[in-house]
């Protein structure tokens, strides 16, 4: 039990959310590379290096710039075993990373100081808010110009709902920009813009900002801006408090700038030391507490095809008790079947290892040939439902068709894997039998294309639909819902896993129909069942 504590006191698990292009991959690399996973950062959308960022290892998204499946990536630093989930900024693939904050115990958020808080920030952040997740907030991008500090506080406190606390603070900003003051070390971080890869900055202990020595080296009137602006931020923010932070009631805000490697030793020094370990996770039954002696987890991501050349679908788990050991017989819950693992593997972006054994807060990948749907519970024998990992009521769909007859294996067995990966979710209509996909943003109806393509050798077709709206019917009478299902018969269909949906063309027919039908529940998200 000492050891499994100690393995648990360890571990940190964190998601890096962002809106698109805030430099959330580029801060990912950078601490991956002070955790000596990698040796050399490679500038993310720079033909000057080819190699592409570490994180971002599908295909599509080395073409796009842009990260649409989560990763997962582990290293350490002193003596902290460190997991970061990487998510999706960009609003399309918000599923997945909405799946993903279920699974992380604190969060960093990044945003660009140019642009402030976008829209799928606010978002994401609500998220994390819902569940009271810590968050600590990386504003990034410093060598270039942007808003002023305390306008970007404020912006924060109003926007995000977060009470801030600055823990660094920018001296100067773009061309003006010398460095970063360290409020809770007292200590200047001198920034040399020539630094881009990892040579480390040059940090001057200034205990008292009166000191001449910051007149010398950042000059006497951004010296004196500083020393104005440390006093109001002593005024105005509260003193740090573990315990607040750890509550979600404050976050603290860093400065720097993740190209340049500058400003993320410091962030990074922090988390580690006032992160949480792995907390509790709710599930239907009970609380589970990480340092129960028997193994839990569950499922929030399949990812298939991380190796095109084997057929391999990988399923994510993330430990939340005990220790999870490889050849030992484990009960999927909703199979209702014991199953062992010989391969499971932890990750550095694509780069695989096998695992022995893992304890709370990692996150292992189990290799699956369709046992797995997101959300599956694993354990040692009790019957665990864990709560949190909606499918949400897609917006977009389109009828799905196979363009070429002689690949009906291919297109089926392709479109059922990545159904079961979450990228979309897969309607059949009663009447016809004709499959409809059904997504939250339409950038994936892309993806699916490029990778049944690439992945699968099927080619798709798609063709528009009028359906607006997708959700999950029940109801406890059965001879209403008999009624229900005759008359609606051309609006029905079911999902992949055989529950009845309603699909609304309109607002005004899905109204209609819940006015018409008062003992049929119409659900908006599939947690119901």
């Amino acid at each position: 039990m000492g050891n499994l504590l100690e393995e648990i006191k360890k571990r940190r698990t964190f998601g890096i959310v962002s809106h698109p292009d805030a430099g959330k991959t580029t801060l990912t690399e950078k601490l991956l590379l002070f955790g000596g996973a990698i040796q050399v950062a490679g500038a993310v959308k720079s033909n000057k290096i080819k190699k592409t960022t570490v994180s971002d290892f599908m295909e599509i998204e080395k073409q796009r710039g842009i990260s649409v499946a989560t990763s997962v990536m582990a290293f350490n630093y002193k003596d902290v075993k460190v997991n970061i989930l990487d998510t999706p900024g960009h609003k399309d693939f918000a599923e997945d990373t909405f799946r993903t904050l279920t699974a992380v115990d604190s969060v960093i958020v990044v945003i660009d100081v140019a642009k402030g808080v976008e829209e799928q920030t606010e978002k994401l952040v609500k998220v994390c808010r819902m569940r009271d997740t810590p968050i600590i907030v990386f504003i990034n991008k410093l060598d270039r110009e942007g808003k002023d500090g305390f306008d970007l506080l404020d912006e924060i406190e109003e926007k995000l709902g977060l009470k801030v606390l600055p823990m660094s603070w920018p001296v100067g900003m773009g061309q003006r920009f010398k460095g970063v003051y360290n409020i809770f070390e007292k200590e200047l971080n001198l920034f040399m813009p020539h630094s881009k890869q990892d040579i480390p900055e040059e940090v001057i202990a200034i205990t008292d900002l009166s000191d001449k020595i910051l007149d010398e080296q950042v000059g006497e009137e951004l010296a004196n801006e500083l020393r104005e602006e440390a006093e109001i931020l002593h005024e105005v923010y509260p003193k740090f408090s573990k315990e607040a932070y750890r509550k979600g009631e404050i976050s603290p805000v860093f400065f720097g700038s993740a190209i340049n490697n500058f400003g993320v030793k410091e962030l990074l020094e922090c988390f580690i030391d006032i992160a949480p370990d792995p907390m509790p996770r709710e599930t239907e039954e009970r609380m589970v507490e990480p340092t129960e002696p028997k193994f839990t987890g569950f499922v929030f991501k399949i990812h298939a095809n991380i190796d095109p050349r084997h057929r391999d679908r990988i399923a994510f788990m993330r430990i939340c008790s005990g220790t999870f050991k490889r050849n030992t017989n484990y009960y999927h819950v909703r199979q209702e079947k014991k199953m062992k693992f010989s391969n499971p593997t932890s990750f550095m972006a694509s780069k695989k290892e096998i695992v022995e054994e893992a304890y709370p807060g990692d996150v292992v990948g189990l290799y699956d040939s369709g046992n797995f749907k997101i959300g599956d519970s694993m354990t040692e024998g009790e019957k665990l439902h864990f709560k949190g990992l909606p499918s949400f009521s897609p917006e977009i769909f389109r009828f799905v068709d196979n363009k070429d007859p002689m690949k009906y294996k291919q297109f089926q067995k392709g479109i059922n894997q990545l159904m079961d990966e979450g990228v979309a979710q897969l309607f059949i209509r009663e009447m016809d039998g004709r499959r409809i996909i059904g997504v939250v943003g339409a950038l994936q109806f892309e993806v699916i294309q490029y990778r049944m393509e690439k992945e699968y050798t099927a080619r798709v077709a798609y063709e528009q639909t009028n359906f607006r709206k997708a959700c999950w019917v029940t109801c406890d009478n059965p001879a209403e819902l008999k009624t229900f299902r005759q008359r609606r018969s051309r609006d029905l269909a079911k999902d992949k896993d055989g529950n009845l949906c309603f699909m609304a063309e309109s607002d005004w027919m899905l109204r209609m129909a819940q006015e018409n039908h008062p003992e049929v529940k119409f659900h908006f998200t599939s947690e119901f069942g």
